[in-house]
């Protein structure tokens, strides 16, 4: 902790980390803890920038079955928070057995700690040669499963919509349809032969606008409520049914983005559900301060909140930064 803080304003971030690659290396121990670690924690959550700029990764084993990937989610939403970006798929987790390996070991023709030191070193060598790159005329698909008349999710997004409609093109989809099916866990080889024609088994509004709509997109941005500290069902039903597109297509150069808004607390916890589905395990890009977090208990309520004007400009700004060639915050 001492080298962290050694150098750099701490009052108002630091710049120590603009443009580095950072691996977190985290052994567990076999209770889950490490006492190191929670420093680092700590001071990732001081609520300053301190690693705005990096692009990270994390390496997170244990002397148990458990742990490991608890470890990651809360790392991954603090450093983030931080001002990291994530790449796509950025955590490399062993277990005791390492038997979260026995599949990757028999396609690379090893063992299971063969596959888990070739699977290091690719995400090593993906987190130092990861290039994001902005589009000139970008393109970002919004979805979600809310009411219009009572949504505060919907009203935050609308406001963030005005900073940002004339720079980046939208295409929005509800999810808030009946007929929405969750995945059923068709067959491996069915769920491929689906995927490889670009649909799903069940059809229905995933295939019509959602798998096109992610083909067309260049960033995804989901509106997302608290349902008792989770996503709600018909996003969680989209997250479960993207895994027939993605049996043939990476996400890595598409970013990832969300607006949550809890009545109470607990917006982490969606941010922590939406970093695990989609940047760590559907491999989508994730950029530092993915998602704006907010409170509204009431309709109407998440919009006048205090500094809530300032939250939803730098939101935007964060949007317009990554997806658009030539946008920076300094510059708008």
């Amino acid at each position: 902790m001492e080298e962290l803080w050694e150098n750099g304003d701490h009052e108002n971030g630091t710049e120590r980390f603009q443009g580095c690659r950072i691996l977190f290396a985290v052994p567990l121990g076999k209770n889950g803890v490490n006492r190191g670690y929670y420093e680092i924690l700590a001071w990732l959550r001081c609520g300053k920038p301190v690693l705005e700029g990096a692009l990270a990764g994390f390496l997170i084993d244990a002397d148990s079955e458990l742990y490991t990937k608890a470890a990651a989610r809360e790392l991954a939403v603090a450093a983030n928070q931080a001002g990291a970006a994530l790449v796509g798929r950025p955590l490399v987790e062993g277990t005791a057995s390492l038997d979260n390996y026995i599949i990757q070991a028999a396609n690379m023709g090893t063992d299971r700690l063969g596959a888990y030191k070739k699977i290091a070193g690719i995400l090593a060598e993906q987190l130092m040669e990861f290039q994001w790159n902005p589009r000139k005329e970008p393109h970002l698909l919004v979805l979600h499963a809310s009411s219009h008349k009572t949504s505060n999710t919907l009203e935050v997004w609308n406001a963030v919509k005005e900073k940002i409609e004339d720079h980046v093109e939208i295409r929005e989809v509800s999810l808030r349809n009946g007929t929405l099916e969750d995945c059923s866990g068709c067959p491996y080889q069915m769920c491929l032969h689906f995927g490889e024609r670009g649909k799903c088994f069940y059809g229905g509004p995933i295939v019509e606008s959602v798998y096109p709509g992610i083909q067309w997109a260049d960033g995804i941005l989901l509106l997302c409520p608290n349902y008792n500290d989770a996503l709600s069902a018909n996003l969680t039903a989209f997250i479960n049914r993207l895994t027939a597109l993605f049996r043939t297509t990476r996400f890595y150069d598409k970013a990832l983005f969300a607006i949550i808004v809890s009545g109470y607390s607990g917006s982490d916890l969606i941010a922590g559900q939406l970093i695990t589905a989609l940047n760590m395990n559907k491999t989508f890009y994730l950029p530092g301060n993915f998602c704006i977090m907010e409170t509204g208990n009431s309709p109407g309520s998440a919009m006048k909140r205090d500094g809530i004007g300032d939250r939803i400009q730098a939101f935007a700004d964060t949007i317009l930064e990554t997806m658009r060639d030539g946008e920076s915050r300094k510059e708008r």
